[in-house]
């Protein structure tokens, strides 16, 4: 049972999965998305005759580089959150309606199963294939919002308002405080609000609400994952969530669907459908399918108890089996065809376009952590809540294991009240809402006293702080992977998902408890309770045949007691393969009827997403088991349990894998490695495997750590491909010695290093002035391509030849603080920096040094550099050799004690990732021991914590700004803050914050890019591995017309982690995010279209704080970026 690991195709050669470079790559902002597409790489495993048809005729509707069949991709592209493991023979990444319409035809004339997957993040195993797996996640990202008339009154409509989701608004961002600002801001008129929105199926969940967020409106579904489910799989799996109960999920908000059928017919029931495509087209063209559903109506309508049993059913959460209130709700073609879909889990047809009706997303919450002493008395407080739902916008409980897990967060505002419980006590998290703050407090005085008779252990404390209530709703959403990560090594994660009527919570709850120690499993019980649904976690070790039946058991008696006490088996995460043979228990004989016939009108042949919902398979959710692999990898990475919440943020997800695909390759590759005697086709499994890591692993991971931004357990993916780097380095063979002299070599004499370096440069430059920037480009390219030499980009810098010096402060200025010690700093200057100078689009050429010596001197500043400057070095080059590293660590930072007397002095480097890299080194030197005898200082144990390291950025806001006159420029600019600077590493640093401060002060109009977190450059990976940068910038400034927002704390910037409540956008800086709705300037921009001044609403510069970022994102956008640096000496005279 446990074989699911073993891919069923085998006995060919093996093809090799090394990577093909024979790409085009980006040369600017004309290139198309194709440019940054993925490798073409042939099948490594033999595939059945069938699928071998279906491989080569897709790939002439849809190319080479988007259908997969190498074994790797096949294996990581197959991964999601569940329990469940399987292994798609092929795997397309589906880009338009047309495509869909082909491979659902092919799929019928072949006879081949087609599984269509958005974000992966459901977990029944509703969106897992051995067959072919269709992913529309990476195209499908348009959002619409409608304003006007309502569709259905109108065949014109309202106007229709247009964004593309991957690259939402950027920002015009105004800090709190900073230098004055004269300027003229423009302004945007205020809007009405939308009626509605219409989302492509790949659109996050979260980003339709950052659409809706200026007009105070939401979408209806709120799921935990909502930061990271798309509308897709949100819509086919009727979530649910926080607040939206069974009033305002999807089954209740839906406006219109637009749905490719199993024969390619397109059916869109909105009232701007096309001819051809209208649901009166539907039933001339599909008459039978209208009168089956027709049929199966009357069949309910004439049966008063099934409809009864409906009607009682879905008065609850429930997606156990399809919509079938659907056919007793309504009457009219239209509304019938608009719900059928929802909760069908991609098993009736591809869901290509969403349209929700827009639900209030109330201006004012507050929040209150009530704890009790036990579940009992819990349960009480949740029936008087229920009592209230007319006010209480969400009520989620969670029992003592959740609250003792929620301690891993790590974070210090979680509630004191978590140290201060003991076993068996239990909390409720209370959300209420309201548009004005004097009836929100009525309402809470009102809840106070309902809840008055059920004493809780710390009294009732509602807050309106919004960082306390983040950190609150934190806890809550973070328990699925912390729960996992605390499972034992090996074992299942097992996420389960019952909903009871409020009067048979406690009893449900009390036999759940039962159950777990009937079967001997432990877990954590929450959920959200004002809806009276349960969720549970167990991690069972499934790795005999005797575990998976005693869990075969349980769930046996799971779904008899959950059906005994008239409840549904799946509330909110769809049945999938999980509760697929318990459909007809918990429906009974008819209403089954009823579903599989709903199944067999819109998929005759069974070929879409079959096992889900409908299943003649029994033990399916037994099957496919993701196994076991105790102890093979790293504990911090055998913690992930592949929720996925961490993709979006990958520079690399539209190039090669994410974090979680990395981890379960990692994963996979270690458990194959481990079997003391392997198959044939386990063994080509684990060589595809091997082969291709090197480049879909650690070639193309830029090491940016962002993943662990968005992971509540902060793991860091970038560790593996450092790791597997190091021991490249270290391996006993030629090539590696090589490179390990090279390193040492380089790191002994870094100030020769620079200069050959500027020698490099300055040849390049030659080359550029000789043949032309675009002819160098396209010739570097070649080589590249043929020999894996290094690109020479077309905004490739000069070479510096500027003398560093230090700078004293000119006596015409005050140069002493108010404590009377000298103003002065200690420059760091990067060797990136000392090595580039701008290039030559910049319109200031000197070099950055003499740049911030300038600003310096206005300021009042002296500048002193550390001794021996030109030898230092903060040793981020050398990451993969660390006894290099760790050496020119050591020598960095003694020269910078000396150069800082002992820490007085603060530091400023002027490289984003450099200074990362000094601030990490300090904390390592620190945690080591290192020995300080010969570092001067008579206090060693302290030294490192003296030293202030600062962004060049943050510096100059903290220390600089309020000693210039800042005359903004009116010009529109962008900008960019490196991925460094949003390190979970920096986040207390303010560096992000300072940059955004510091534009705003420089600036009327900062455009400022909010979705691209890592622009993939990396170092040196921009130039050998281009299209890793290509990738990751596709979307660059893609963004509608800036408009004034205010950022509302500049000192607290979106690390990424958004965790508020009820599908609301947290309030980091996405809550600034605006949408400008006049006319024309509103229109989503497509790849094609995003020239150099249609990115960034028109901005002609850029600004950032990475010389090598800006490399990439000049040659991307068309326009040149420099340091933020030279807007602050632009902009700033001394002030008087």
């Amino acid at each position: 049972m446990q074989s699911q690991h073993a891919d069923s195709t085998s006995n060919t050669n093996h093809a090799s999965s090394a990577h093909n470079k024979n790409a085009t790559l980006d040369s600017g902002p004309n290139a198309t998305p194709e440019s940054t597409s993925q490798k073409s790489i042939s099948p490594d495993f033999a595939l059945e005759p069938k699928y071998a048809r279906f491989y080569e005729q897709a790939r002439k509707f849809i190319g080479t580089d988007r259908v997969f069949a190498d074994y790797l991709r096949r294996f990581a592209y197959g991964l999601d959150a569940s329990c469940y493991r399987y292994i798609p023979k092929l795997v397309i990444w589906a880009q338009d309606e047309r495509e869909i319409q082909e491979l659902l035809r092919l799929s019928e004339n072949l006879g081949v199963p087609l599984t269509f997957r958005a974000a992966g993040t459901s977990l029944s195993g509703q969106a897992c294939s051995d067959s072919v797996l269709v992913v529309c996640a990476h195209f499908w990202k348009n959002i619409s919002l409608v304003f006007g008339d309502s569709q259905e009154n109108s065949a014109s409509g309202g106007e229709v308002d247009s964004v593309d989701s991957s690259a939402p608004a950027t920002k015009s961002i105004t800090p709190k405080s900073s230098a004055p600002n004269t300027a003229t801001k423009p302004t945007a008129p205020k809007p009405t609000a939308p009626e509605s929105i219409w989302c492509d199926c790949g659109v996050i969940g979260a980003d339709a609400n950052t659409a809706l967020k200026k007009y105070g409106k939401k979408i209806g579904p709120d799921p935990a994952t909502i930061n990271n489910a798309m509308i897709g799989g949100i819509f086919s799996n009727n979530s649910s969530g926080m607040c939206c109960g069974v009033k305002q999920n999807s089954y209740q908000t839906i406006k219109s669907v637009r749905v490719v059928l199993h024969d390619g017919f397109v059916l869109d029931t909105s009232a701007r459908a096309a001819k051809g495509e209208r649901v009166e087209d539907f039933l001339a063209i599909h008459s039978d399918k209208w009168r089956a559903l027709q049929d199966l109506r009357e069949k309910i309508l004439q049966d008063e108890s099934l409809s009864a049993l409906i009607r009682k059913k879905f008065a609850i959460k429930n997606t156990t089996g399809y919509a079938i209130n659907t056919l007793l709700d309504f009457d009219t073609p239209r509304d019938i065809l608009n719900h059928i879909f929802i909760g069908a889990e991609g098993t009736l047809g591809f869901i290509s376009r969403v349209e929700y009706e827009c639900v209030e997303d109330f201006a004012h919450k507050a929040c209150a952590l009530l704890f009790y002493e036990n579940l009992s008395l819990a349960s009480k407080a949740v029936e008087i809540l229920a009592s209230h739902s007319d006010i209480v916008s969400a009520a989620e409980m969670m029992d003592y294991a959740c609250l003792a897990i929620s301690s891993k967060i790590g974070d210090s505002a979680l509630p004191p009240e978590i140290g201060k419980i003991s076993k068996g006590n239990c909390a409720i998290l209370v959300q209420l809402e309201d548009n004005e703050k004097p009836a929100l407090e009525s309402k809470i005085a009102k809840i106070t006293q309902a809840l008055s008779p059920v004493p809780s252990l710390f009294g009732a404390h509602f807050s309106f702080d919004k960082k306390e209530q983040e950190s609150w709703w934190k806890i809550r959403k973070a328990l699925l992977p912390l729960s996992a990560s605390a499972r034992p090594s090996g074992a299942t994660v097992i996420t389960e998902d019952v909903c009871f009527e409020i009067a048979h919570f406690a009893r449900g709850i009390e036999n759940i408890s039962a159950l777990f120690e009937r079967f001997a499993y432990e877990g954590i019980i929450f959920g959200h309770a004002l809806s009276g649904n349960v969720h549970f976690i167990i991690t069972p070790l499934l790795d005999r045949e005797s575990e998976i039946a005693r869990f075969g058991a349980f769930m046996e008696e799971l779904a008899k007691m959950v059906a005994s006490l008239g409840g549904s088996i799946k509330a909110e995460h769809g049945t999938g393969r999980m509760v697929a043979p318990f459909v007809e228990l918990e429906w009974g004989a008819k209403a089954y009827e009823i579903n599989k016939s709903i199944k067999a009108i819109f998929d005759p042949k069974g070929l879409i997403n079959p096992d889900v919902i409908i299943t003649q398979d029994s033990q399916i959710h037994l099957k496919n088991l993701k196994p076991a692999s105790s102890k093979l990898i790293e504990d911090y990475l055998d913690a992930c349990m592949e929720c996925g919440f961490c993709e979006k943020i990958c520079p690399s997800k539209g190039i090669t894998l994410t974090p979680r695909q990395r981890i379960g390759v990692y994963r996979e590759i270690a458990r194959l490695s481990a079997l003391p005697s392997k198959t044939p086709s386990e063994q080509k499994e684990l060589e595809a495997l091997q082969s291709g890591y090197g480049y879909f692993g650690v070639e193309t991971c830029a090491t940016c750590s962002m993943c662990a931004t968005l992971c509540p357990l902060e793991i860091d993916t970038a560790k593996i491909a450092l790791k597997k780097s190091q021991e490249s380095n270290a391996a006993p063979t030629l090539k590696a010695g090589i490179n390990r002299a090279i390193a040492s070599f380089m790191s002994a004499d870094i100030a020769r290093m620079g200069a050959l370096a500027r020698f490099g440069v300055r040849s390049a430059n030659a080359l550029q002035a000789i043949v032309g920037k675009n002819v160098a480009f396209k010739l570097s390219s070649g080589l590249h391509n043929a020999l894996g030499t290094p690109i020479l980009p077309a905004s490739m810098p000069r070479a510096n030849g500027y003398v560093l010096g230090d700078k004293k402060a000119g006596s015409s200025r005050d140069s002493t603080l108010d404590s009377g010690a000298p103003c002065e700093v200690v420059y760091f200057s990067s060797c990136l920096n000392r090595i580039f100078a701008p290039n030559d689009a910049a319109s200031d050429k000197r070099a950055l040094a003499q740049v911030f010596e300038s600003v310096c001197e206005k300021a009042g500043y002296s500048v002193k550099y550390p001794p021996n400057i030109q030898k230092l070095c903060c040793g981020k080059a050398h990451k993969n050799h660390p006894q290099a590293k760790d050496t020119l660590a050591k020598n960095a930072y003694e020269a910078l004690l000396k150069a800082s007397d002992n820490g007085r002095i603060p530091i400023v480097c002027d490289h984003s990732a450099c200074s990362l890299e000094l601030l990490a080194s300090i904390r390592e030197i620190e945690s080591k021991g290192l020995d300080f005898a010969n570092l001067g200082s008579a206090n060693p144990d302290s030294c490192a914590r003296k030293l202030r390291i600062y962004d060049m950025p943050a510096f100059v806001a903290k220390y600089l700004l309020e000693r210039l006159e800042i005359a903004p420029t009116s010009e529109k600019i962008a900008l960019y803050a490196p991925c460094s600077t949003r390190h979970n590493a920096t986040k207390n640093e303010g560096w992000e914050g300072s940059m955004m401060l510091l534009a705003n002060a420089l600036s009327a109009q900062v455009c400022a890019e909010d979705v691209i977190k890592c622009c993939g450059f990396a170092g040196n990976k921009g130039f050998i591995t281009p299209e890793l940068n290509q990738s990751a910038l596709k979307n660059l400034g893609k963004s509608r017309a800036c408009v004034e927002s205010i950022y509302a704390d500049s000192a607290r910037l979106d690390s990424g982690k958004d965790f508020g409540a009820c599908g609301a956008e947290s309030k980091g800086a996405r809550e600034s995010t605006e949408f400008c709705v006049d006319s024309g300037a509103c229109k989503s921009l497509d790849s094609s279209e995003a020239q150099a001044g249609a990115m960034f609403g028109g901005a002609q510069r850029g600004f950032s704080s990475s010389s090598t970022c800006e490399i990439g994102l000049a040659q991307k956008s068309g326009f040149s970026w420099q340091h933020i640096i030279y807007l602050v000496d632009e902009c700033a005279k001394p002030r008087v």
